[in-house]
């Protein structure tokens, strides 16, 4: 199916009216401004701490890399969940198939959804099975704070699956004292909502737990939805360091129907995770994790029986971390080991295990007044014998005051999932011959911090892919088979600015194209991996007032290869009292039809409702 494109001038006419939107409002808020105290300043993008790309938190400013960091703590009623906040980076393509956090693909700067490694502070909840479920995060939206976006190959710090990027959700940290949210709302096919989340924070330990309830009776039929997760978060300082203990769970079941062939399908996933990050002294850490994850997959809902599948997968981590600092100004060396292990039972995939261990060491190099360098390099090992070596470079430096320039050349791999290895049914065929993909990535650019109000940002990058894993087939009536690709490659333009005229006020803009070589098919149709966005535009207002509104405003346009060009328009609107919050999301209001994946069509205009109460304590000493 091909998704329905819109004409050029649709497109402008709906550009027009939002930013004409964005402007009277942003007029009407100097007046009001004029009146009222100003709201709280939004710190500037260059001092925005990134907590990807780089073995420790750093700077804008600082960071040698292309990198992106969105706050949805800053507008958490704005969002319609957490995978929802990396649509404001056009270098990243989510491929969503349904809302409550049920699945979504994501990819970064053309690659295929297996090629992006997903962090939880810094753990790592790729799903062994399937890429399918790498966003599948065990614990409600409440729970995050921000996300980091690492463009470009990530594996010299991150190992497998660091191909084309890495995304690092980051839990929140609790303010001091008890502070309890209530939060339920409904809205547009039979949609309800309920989350609460509830924190104490204290000099020497806190705790923050949460969960969260969405239904949906589904904008067509069998694409239901019924979501669930709850988390805990316990952080307690002793003689030795800090502990952070880390515990989540989700239950999603949904209809899923066309999501892996045209089928009225059902299927379930369940989540489980345990992540312990215990500071053992100011230069050394060491972190244990668990993860596990259930699959069931019906094939015909209202006849389960006729085909079924269930997979259990199970995985374990664990590292020893240090950093020293070197005799030089400025100058630290990272090294760590690692070790990865993880295992499925499937109906489907049958019983495999596999284990890998890994030692890595970078070198940073920061002069505030000149840039940074950093170099590094990581060696795995995996059961078997076999190796991967994955080297990193990338350097920044100050031209002028206001002026930074950026390059990067870096290494990254993937190991096929058990699906890509050993998945079967009437329409997929996996392929236990399988070779482990990479790619070398380089990137340059430049950023301007034209003041404090204005910034922005310029990358040029290239990705050359060997072994490439793809599904492809020879035509409609084929299977598709699961196989290595060489001559995949990706050349691209990423370009954006940030401007914050006054407190309260913020336009960000974001352009990224694309152009990728589709000669290593043969002639052959692929399913994922030339699936990507010629071009992908994201232009976001947010308009913030000391009287308690908020409003947003977001216009993305997607032109996606051979089909066509998709402008989706989202707005909110929320009032950010003391203790009661109204808020109205309202998505796709340009009523687009469009597919984000090919025969998964995506709902119309839709509208979610609702109003959460706040709760505060008083603070403690």
């Amino acid at each position: 199916m091909r998704e329905v494109s819109k004409e050029p001038f649709v497109t402008r006419k709906i550009a027009v009216y939002v930013l004409g939107w964005m402007l009277a409002f942003s007029t009407e808020g100097s007046a009001q401004q004029g009146v009222q105290s100003q709201p709280s300043q939004v710190p500037e993008v260059r001092t925005t701490v990134v907590v990807v790309g780089s073995p420790d938190p750093l700077t804008e400013e600082e960071s040698p890399r292309s990198t992106q960091t969105l706050s949805l703590q800053e507008l958490p009623l704005a969002y319609t969940d957490a995978a929802d906040l990396l649509r404001d980076d056009a270098s990243v393509d989510l491929e969503q198939r349904a809302g409550g956090g049920v699945q979504a693909d994501l990819s970064i700067r053309g690659s295929s959804y297996e090629q992006t490694l997903v962090l939880l502070d810094g753990f790592r909840v790729n799903d062994a099975e399937t890429s399918h479920f790498n966003l599948d995060l065990p614990l409600p939206m409440e729970m995050i704070d921000s996300v980091s976006v690492l463009h470009g190959a990530g594996s010299a710090l991150y190992g497998s699956d660091a191909v084309s990027g890495v995304v690092n959700f980051v839990t929140v940290a609790p303010p001091p004292g008890p502070l309890v949210r209530l939060r339920a709302g409904g809205g547009s096919f039979g949609g309800t909502e309920q989350a609460a989340l509830a924190s104490w924070g204290g000099k020497r330990a806190s705790e923050v737990v949460a969960g969260g309830r969405d239904f949906s009776d589904g904008f067509i039929a069998d694409r239901d939805y019924r979501s669930e997760e709850a988390s805990s978060e316990t952080r307690y300082r002793s003689l030795l360091g800090e502990s952070d203990l880390l515990l989540g769970g989700s239950d999603r079941r949904f209809g899923a129907a066309g999501f892996y062939g045209d089928y009225p399908s059902w299927e379930r996933t369940k989540g489980w995770f345990a992540g312990i990050n215990q500071q053992i002294d100011a230069k050394t850490q060491a972190v244990l994790a668990f993860r596990r994850h259930t699959d069931i997959y019906v094939l015909l809902r209202d006849d389960p029986a006729f085909y079924k599948n269930q997979h259990i997968d199970t995985s374990w981590q664990g590292a020893v971390r240090r950093k020293d600092d070197l005799p030089w100004s400025g100058a630290t060396v990272f090294y760590g080991l690692e070790e990865n292990a993880d295992q499925i039972n499937s109906t489907n995939l049958g019983q495999h295990g596999r284990n890998r261990g890994a030692g890595y060491v970078d070198f940073e190099l920061r002069g505030k007044k000149w840039g940074t360098v950093s170099a590094g390099m990581r060696e795995e090992v995996f059961g078997g014998g076999q190796r991967a070596a994955t080297p990193s470079i990338a350097g920044s430096g100050w031209v002028q005051k206001t002026v930074k320039l950026r390059a990067s050349l870096a290494r990254g791999f993937r190991i096929p999932t058990y699906t890509d290895l050993y998945y079967s049914d009437p329409t997929t065929i996996g392929n236990p011959a399988l070779k482990p993909e990479s790619a070398w990535d380089w990137d340059a650019g430049a950023d301007w911090y034209a003041n404090a109000k204005l910034t922005f940002t310029l990358t040029v990058f290239h990705s050359s892919q060997t072994n490439a894993i793809d599904y492809v087939r020879a035509d409609a009536s084929a299977p598709w088979q699961a196989e290595n690709l060489n001559g995949v490659r990706f050349t691209g333009v990423e370009s954006g600015a940030d401007w914050r005229p006054r407190s309260g006020q913020e336009f960000r803009v974001g352009l990224t194209t694309l152009s990728g070589a589709q000669n290593a098919l043969g002639g052959l149709q692929s399913e994922y991996v030339f699936n990507y966005p010629l071009q992908n535009a994201s232009a976001e207002w947010i308009g913030r007032w000391k009287n308690g509104l908020l409003l947003r405003q977001r216009l993305r346009v997607v032109n996606r290869v051979d089909r066509g060009v998709s402008p989706i328009w989202d707005a909110s609107a929320v009032w950010e009292g003391k203790r009661v919050q109204p808020y109205l999301q309202m998505t796709n209001l340009s009523n687009t039809g469009y597919q984000e994946i090919v025969g998964v069509p995506m709902p119309g205009r839709a509208f979610t409702g609702g109003v959460q109460v706040v709760l505060r304590g008083r603070k403690r000493d």
